[in-house]
């Protein structure tokens, strides 16, 4: 039986060299971007300009970022679509007979579904298991690698899918934003509560919770809300990793303070910052930062 081939999608933060070393196909997310969607509440002003591109290979994601800022343009994931997934499944089917399709969180994309469609055509034929990891960015990036490495190892596709079950529990993401707009577009907040936020100053403590995003509690400044960053880095006593999501390439004063506080906390760990990519940037909008923390397994105990 052949071994077990990785397949996921862009979101996931590993490069194209490394996926070619892990033997890993990464299938790019189609990003559609319309101008000046989001409608002001002082116009009805809606513009038909649609743009549809490629994730990494025609999408700069610190640019669409700042175009989301400026011009508060609204991106969506419109692909892969099935007949993509089924192209693709199609050339890895004269490798293997067995898939794992592992892709960011079915609740904040059509990724899941898309692939679901796909695989099914290929029952009888091709063993498929589409995965929904219920994370993005490093969290994807952990588990594909993960699953990759013990697809290299030839260990068999069911221990394979229970040991990367075992590990999206492990995977916490939490997230603070500066603006309302995208998040009540993205209907995580209703329309009340984006204008008494922005009146009153009020941002949204945000969780990644069974792959949804969570409003957690609010907060009433950008420094209560890095010190909610904080309290939550403490809560971990033992870190196999994590990571700071912002919206910007380079550090800015606010990721100072929070690498410089989180140091005490995280020790020996390395504090890399990731910019995060259309698919949450959709949802929370071009103001964003927060916490990537991948908890280590506890031991259990030999008695």
């Amino acid at each position: 039986m052949s071994k077990v081939h990785i397949v996921t999608d862009s979101a996931a933060t590993i490069t194209s060299d490394v996926a070619e070393q892990l033997g890993v196909t990464i299938v790019p997310l189609t990003v559609r971007i319309d101008d000046n969607s989001l409608t002001t509440r002082s116009s009805s002003f809606k513009s038909e300009a649609v743009e549809i591109y490629q994730d990494d290979t025609e999408v700069d994601h610190e640019e669409l970022l700042l175009r989301m800022g400026s011009n508060r343009v609204r991106p969506s994931i419109v692909g892969p679509t099935a007949e993509q997934f089924r192209q693709i499944y199609s050339q890895l089917t004269r490798q293997t007979n067995q898939i794992i399709s592992l892709h960011s969180s079915a609740s904040l994309s059509l990724v899941c579904r898309e692939a679901e469609k796909a695989a099914s055509e290929f029952l009888g034929r091709c063993d498929i298991v589409v995965l929904n990891s219920e994370t993005i960015s490093l969290g994807l990036s952990i588990l594909v690698r993960q699953a990759a490495q013990l697809a290299n190892e030839s260990v068999p596709l069911g221990e394979i899918l229970r040991q990367i079950r075992g590990i999206i529990p492990r995977i916490y993401i939490v997230l603070i934003t500066d603006t309302m707009d995208y998040l009540e577009h993205s209907q995580l907040i209703s329309p009340a509560q984006a204008i008494l936020g922005s009146m009153l100053n009020i941002r949204p403590f945000l969780a990644i919770e069974e792959g949804q995003i969570i409003p957690m509690e609010k907060v009433r400044s950008r420094e209560r809300a890095i010190d909610k960053l904080i309290e939550f880095a403490s809560e971990f006593s033992d870190v196999e990793q994590i990571a700071i999501l912002q919206s910007t390439s380079y550090p800015t004063d606010q990721t100072k303070i929070l690498r410089e506080r989180l140091e005490p906390i995280v020790k020996r760990h390395e504090l890399p910052i990731l910019l995060y990519g259309p698919l949450l940037a959709s949802h929370i909008g071009p103001d964003g930062m927060g916490l990537i923390v991948y908890e280590r397994q506890s031991r259990k105990m030999v008695f």
